[in-house]
């Protein structure tokens, strides 16, 4: 009988998170406490990113990408995530953007877009929720309507990560709000489409260097081509590509826990009370402890939902939003206590805990909260159990 197999990553992709945290160490972790104080997105940092090839990191081969799937693209936002979320943030959203073309795009839209992120010459935005659409996504009040040999769009987008600064948009609106998500549709917009404007800069807890926005569409006209898929179809494209997008998010806090964890119990090793270190102590080694099962946990559902995603296997959506909220909900106990390890010291901006935990709280938000996590993981199990 053979042995067991390991049960670990292939040995590229362990080699290319080290290449990454090498990148992530050397050349991002020094600047994000400057990142996060200014709020302004690093255009200077995205291009070393850039010129390292990994934009690509993800996407299909034959539309410019390098391959790698989206175990690959986890494994990348993890690893950045640890010392800057928000710019981590734009390898997920890229992604965001551009999985309702690769699940219904034309091949020439996938050809321009997927092509444009793998160079690292476009990024991409998802523009799905608005004021009155969050959780209720069906809920649009963005109109559009055929006119000429096009689309004319009406309404406004709110809480658009990298609005103003991404060069593309996926926009989801109804022809008639009345008929929810029967009526929806998704359209290419590009950031320089006549009737395009972006609303102010949103004053973030945390993901600073990411901006978000409002995305503000009066009469935008865009050719016809850029139709995403058919008319009506828009509704379940967006519902199936946060099944893509949602393990980029457990990927996203995945890397915020490891970092906090990280300083965390470096810190207890070396500082020293009552003559020895903190660490020595059963009810902060207990914290420890805790907070590495935790990670433990986390990653290993973050990596089956990525690895699911890679075979478009039908248990996606119910791993999908486990992975998102159990890895979410983590990161926030994981940098909340990392703060307490670090006592006084952990909550001034000295030391990177703080940040983290500011970071950790929008990954329980934002691809759906939490809540909404638990109302899909009950539906999927509910499914299995019903007559």
């Amino acid at each position: 009988m053979a042995g067991p197999e390991r049960f670990e990553l292939p040995g590229e992709l362990e080699e290319f998170r080290a290449l990454v945290r090498q990148i992530a160490e050397e050349k991002i972790a020094p600047r994000a406490d400057e990142i996060d104080r200014a709020d302004e997105w690093p255009e200077d940092l995205w291009r070393v990113l850039v010129e390292a090839d990994l934009p690509g990191v993800g996407y299909p081969e034959e539309y410019g990408g390098s391959g790698g799937g989206a175990l690959a693209l986890g494994v990348l936002v993890e690893e950045l995530s640890r010392v800057a979320a928000g710019l981590a943030l734009a390898f997920a959203v890229n992604k965001l953007g551009a999985v309702p073309l690769l699940l219904a795009g034309t091949d020439e839209q996938r050809r321009w877009m997927i092509g444009g992120v793998a160079r690292g010459e476009i990024l991409m935005s998802y523009a799905l929720t608005e004021p009155g659409a969050g959780s209720d996504a069906a809920a649009l009040a963005t109109r559009y309507r055929p006119e000429g040999d096009g689309f004319v769009l009406d309404g406004t987008k709110r809480f658009i990560t990298g609005a103003g600064v991404s060069h593309a948009y996926v926009v989801f609106a109804t022809r008639d709000p009345s008929s929810r998500d029967k009526g929806i549709s998704a359209f290419l917009v590009m950031r320089d489409d006549p009737g395009v404007a972006f609303g102010r800069k949103e004053d973030k807890l945390g993901i600073r260097g990411s901006p978000t926005r409002e995305v503000i569409l009066t009469e935008a006209r865009i050719p016809a081509d850029r139709l995403i898929g058919r008319e009506g179809e828009g509704f379940k494209i967006a519902l199936r590509t946060l099944d893509h997008s949602r393990p980029l998010i457990g990927a996203q806090a995945l890397g915020i826990a490891q970092g906090a964890f990280d300083a965390a119990s470096r810190y207890a090793a070396e500082r020293e009370q009552f003559g020895r270190p903190i660490a020595g102590f059963q009810g902060v080694a207990f914290m420890l402890a805790d907070m590495a099962m935790q990670i433990e946990a986390s990653r290993l559902l973050v990596y089956k939902a990525l690895a699911l995603c890679d075979v478009d296997d039908p248990r996606m959506t119910y791993f999908a939003s486990v992975a998102k909220c159990f890895a979410s909900d983590a990161a926030m106990r994981i940098t909340t206590d990392a703060v307490q390890v670090l006592g006084g010291y952990g909550y001034v901006r000295e030391y990177p805990v703080e940040r983290l935990m500011r970071d950790a709280k929008i990954t329980q938000i934002y691809e759906g909260t939490n809540q909404i996590q638990r109302v899909v993981i009950a539906r999927e199990l509910l499914k299995e159990v019903a007559v």
